[in-house]
């Protein structure tokens, strides 16, 4: 233990959380390893010495480190040891990184990194939000230049009432899970799943989060007065004020040229000739700081934009500030996938393809959480051409991951539950071009897909974005914006709903936080705009999910049997489900619990299969009727299987409704046929009769049997079913 070890102790949701400093991870810049009930993570932040070379951006990262002995397991990979981050981790990094990126200077250029290390996990303590605070204290008390602290909780509504960072059990039954992010004054972040929850009581959620915050900033503001370093000066990355007003004499008429037209690749032809007239004039007043022209220029196209929208209420694609740009909505666009949507808004479109599989296609989880399968995930790609680049690709980076997973979410409220709907459902949203939210445009376009693909979706769901522009006191919000309302703009305030209500949010900010009026503002404009989008183009389209799948999705059936009886059902070596499956060119997923699932391309033979599954799980009761195939032939009657491992014999006076001399002249090997449970025998053989079940079924009518009732020939007549 050295001299300078130090705790610091708060609550939070009525849970202890304890900060430890000077013990841990000395060499760092700043670092603290916070306790928030059973959960421990190490949380560090260090800045480079020197500012990295030919960058024009801040070059911060932050990684959400999972270690599997967090929760006692060993990874499953072939090497055990822990791998790229998984999916959660990537989001748990950005959730983090969005509301402690805008508090740094953003002529800096010095590498800072931010690790929060999982070492310990309590279920009923979420790491996430945990980290967030504990990252927010290890960046205050470090020398590195930074406008925080900044703190986060997560809210839930569980029986009415909110409720701050709720527990396992809690989480379980609430409503929403609403991360807010917060400095001293503003709302810095807001990440949201919702089950439909209303306009005001998302407000109301945020705001119950924001007062939480403020007490704990006051706990990190109270920590750094105690222990934080001197912050360090940095060599600053701006343009020199001359340069900028040398560009803004030369392009300010120009840009505003290049920048009017609603179309994207006509302002980007109109940019090149400017920025060459630009470098031709200026590169040689700074031969050292040529790069930084275009800084310039950036600086004034955001100039021009935002004093558009601020003065004069003006677009660059001329649109009113809460109009949207002209959408469209198609299903079936593609020939033998199971589902498709494509959704268009202005020059942004995405294209959805919903794929339906077995539950045995969920997807396996290897995580620090308790969930360890998935049958409903979300996967977009951001190709370079969507935007008119060319780059290789190199797989879904985080934002890719981000996005896709702001959709799931949005969605996740509407997916059936597998009682309801016994599939694992795959979507994957192709953006084919990109002017600004493609994340909304993903929502709308996979809502399509899943109607068209038959998936019984509770209620369609849309999404889009506001935008914001401040200056002091002054602001604006505007909806659906496009890229250069996000480049040069304050916010992007991302709402998905359906019709009853909020889904999700993801809200990105460029400065510092946002007022309850703005928060107000912008929710209420993105939900008439969500309304607008589901009933003039979406429902339109399709109106609600199609009764039939795919003829090339396979139909699923599910059933759920006497856990006891799964070894019947399995056979000894897999031989009984084996068989069903041949029989029947279907693929069958037996859980622990007794759950049946049943996948086939034909429904009549998913249907076969489930009545044999039900058959050999449940005794069969006198009276009922099977179907079932003649197996062998005796002198006395015919056995039938009415499934696998479940034979019973028909007397030759019981094979038709006509007398019968001969059981050949009524049946043989390989006939399928109806079949009567008459009696289940104290050894359990069945006695089954062909002509009740013709009677029954066809309606034939009978010969009267003979007067001596059939009796077993030496009691060899049936057997008792196998055993497995």
């Amino acid at each position: 233990m050295t001299e300078e070890f130090r705790t610091f102790e708060t609550t939070i949701g009525g849970r202890p959380f304890i900060v430890e400093t000077g013990k841990m991870a000395m060499l760092a810049g700043g670092a603290c390893m916070v306790r928030y009930g059973g959960t421990n993570i190490l949380c560090t932040a260090t800045m480079s010495a020197k500012p990295r070379d030919g960058i024009d951006f801040f070059p911060l990262s932050v990684d959400f480190e999972e270690k599997l002995y967090a929760v006692g397991k060993i990874p499953g990979s072939f090497q055990r040891r822990e791998g790229r981050a998984s999916e959660k981790a990537t989001l748990a990094g950005r959730v983090i990184d969005r509301p402690i990126r805008p508090l740094f200077p953003k002529d800096m250029r010095n590498d800072v990194g931010i690790v929060a290390t999982i070492m310990s996990v309590d279920p009923d303590c979420q790491p996430d939000v945990a980290a967030m605070l504990g990252v927010s204290i290890a960046i205050s008390i470090s020398e590195i230049p930074w406008d925080g602290p900044i703190a986060g909780v997560c809210v839930g509504l569980v029986d009415g009432e909110f409720v701050i960072n709720p527990t396992a059990e809690q989480r379980e039954k609430s409503r929403m899970s609403t991360i807010v992010a917060s400095t001293a004054d503003l709302v810095a972040m807001i990440e949201s799943s919702a089950d439909e929850v209303s306009d005001q009581e998302m407000i109301d959620a945020i705001l119950f989060g924001h007062k939480e915050n403020q007490r704990l900033v006051a706990f990190v503001n109270d920590i750094k007065a105690q222990i934080g370093k001197e912050k360090i000066d940095f060599p600053s990355n701006d343009p020199a004020p001359e340069m900028y007003e040398d560009v803004k004499a030369l392009a300010l008429d120009k840009v505003k040229a290049a920048l009017d037209t609603d179309d994207k690749r006509v302002r980007d032809e109109r940019l090149k000739p400017v920025y060459e007239e630009v470098h031709a004039a200026l590169d040689v007043k700074y031969p050292d700081d040529i790069a930084k022209i275009d800084d310039c220029l950036y600086k004034l196209q955001k100039f021009v934009v935002r004093r558009w929208l601020l003065d004069e209420g003006k677009r660059v694609d001329g649109r009113g500030i809460d109009d949207i740009r002209k959408l469209t909505a198609e299903v079936d666009v593609l020939d033998r996938v199971h589902g498709s949507g494509l959704f268009s808004r202005g020059q942004t479109q995405v294209l959805t393809v919903t794929t339906l599989g077995t539950i045995r296609d969920s997807q396996l989880l290897d995580g620090i959480d308790e969930q360890d399968t998935k049958r409903y995930m979300h996967h977009y790609n951001f190709p370079s051409f969507s935007v008119g680049e060319t780059r290789p690709s190199r797989g879904p980076g985080r934002r890719e991951i981000g996005h896709g997973a702001l959709a799931e979410k949005a969605l996740l409220p509407v997916i059936p539950s597998v009682e309801e709907f016994p599939y694992s459902i795959r979507l994957v949203s192709e953006v084919l071009s990109s002017n600004g939210s493609t994340s909304q445009g993903a929502i709308c376009g996979s809502t399509l897909s899943l109607m068209a693909a038959g998936v019984p979706i509770r209620r369609p769901v849309a999404g889009i974005s506001c935008g914001l522009i401040t200056e002091g006191e002054r602001f604006m919000t505007m909806v659906d914006i496009q890229g250069l309302e996000d480049f040069f703009g304050d916010m992007d305030f991302k709402v998905a709903g359906t019709s009853e209500g909020i889904t999700a949010i993801q809200m990105d900010l460029k400065i510092y936080g946002l007022t309850e009026e703005i928060i107000r503002e912008a929710i209420e404009k993105t939900h008439k705009a969500r309304m607008f989008i589901l009933d003039e183009v979406m429902l339109p389209c399709i109106a609600q999910p199609r009764e039939d799948l795919s003829a090339y999705a396979p139909k699923m059936l599910s059933t759920k049997i006497n856990p006891e009886k799964i070894g019947d059902v399995i056979g000894k070596q897999g031989k009984i489900i084996q068989k069903i499956c041949a029989e029947c060119d279907c693929k069958i997923d037996v859980e622990e619990d007794g759950s049946v699932f049943i996948s086939a391309l034909d429904r009549a033979n998913a249907e076969r299969a489930l009545l044999m599954v039900e058959t050999i799980a449940t005794d069969p009761e006198p009276g009922s009727i099977y179907r079932g195939v003649v197996t062998r032939l005796m002198s006395f009657g015919a056995f039938v299987e009415i499934a696998p491992g479940k034979e019973g014999m028909v007397h030759i006076s019981h094979l038709d409704v006509k007398r019968t001399e001969r059981v050949e002249d009524a049946v043989n090997v390989g006939d399928v046929v109806n079949v009567k449970v008459l009696e289940i025998d104290d050894q359990g053989r069945l006695n089954l009769s062909r002509r009740e079940a013709l009677i029954e079924v066809e309606g034939l009518k009978a010969d009267p049997l003979p007067e001596r009732p059939p009796r077993r020939d030496g009691g060899r007549g049936g057997r008792a079913p196998r055993q497995f």
